[in-house]
C-alpha cells in the first residue's frame, strides 16, 4: 500500500529525525512544512512523485527521545540473544529483564535485553549472576547516539537514504573526509 511506504523526515540542517509514512509525509507537504529532497519514480498524482527523502523547511529542536519497544530493544542488540550469543528471528526472541519485574525491576532501556526463549526460561525471576548465566553487552543508558544508530539500522535498507544517514555500502563513513 502506498501510504505505508518509508519516507526519510531530516531537520532543515539535512540531520535525520524519523521515518515516517508517505501518508504523512504527503499531508506535511501540502501544509508547505517540508519540501523534497529525494523523490521515487512512482508517479502518485500527475506531476507528483512519491517522495522518498523530505526536509523540514524551517528547523526544529527535536528533542531525542528513546521509545522503549520490542521493536527498539531488538535493533540495539541485533536479534542476538545477549546470553547465548546466537542471532535468532524476531518470532523467535523474547524481552528479558536483567532485574526481574518479581523484584522490582521497570521495562527501561537499561533493564531490558534480548534473550532467545530457551536462555530466557533457564534464567527464570532471578539475576543472571543468580542463574550463572553471563551478559553478552553491558547495558548502558540510551543517549542520542542510540537513537541516531536505531535510525541508521533501520534505514539501511534503503539504499539511496545512504548518504542522509551517514553511511555508504560498506558501513558508517563519517569520518572518512579526515582520514583521507
Amino acid at each position: 500500500m502506498l501510504t505505508r511506504k518509508p519516507v526519510l523526515l531530516l531537520n532543515s540542517c539535512f540531520e535525520p529525525i524519523r521515518i515516517i509514512s508517505v501518508r504523512q509525509a504527503l499531508k506535511m507537504l501540502t501544509k508547505g512544512k517540508v519540501s523534497v529532497v529525494l523523490s521515487t519514480k512512482r508517479m502518485i498524482y500527475p506531476g507528483v512523485y512519491q517522495p522518498s527523502v523530505i526536509r523540514l523547511v524551517e528547523y526544529k529542536y527535536i528533542p531525542v527521545r528513546m521509545v522503549v519497544t520490542k521493536k527498539n530493544i531488538y535493533l540495539r542488540d541485533n536479534h542476538a540473544c545477549q546470553y547465548c550469543r546466537q542471532r535468532f528471528h524476531g518470532s523467535e526472541l523474547t524481552l528479558d529483564h536483567v532485574l526481574p519485574r518479581s523484584r522490582g525491576g521497570r521495562n527501561t532501556w537499561e533493564n531490558l535485553v534480548t534473550a532467545c526463549k530457551k536462555c530466557n526460561q533457564a534464567k527464570d525471576a532471578r539475576t543472571p549472576e543468580e542463574a550463572g548465566m553471563k551478559l553478552l553487552h553491558r547495558v548502558i543508558p540510551a543517549s542520542v547516539h542510540t537513537a541516531r544508530g536505531l535510525l541508521r539500522s533501520v534505514g539501511m535498507a534503503v539504499e539511496e537514504w545512504a548518504e542522509y544517514l551517514f553511511v555508504d555500502s560498506s558501513g558508517d563513513k563519517r569520518f572518512a573526509a579526515l582520514e583521507a
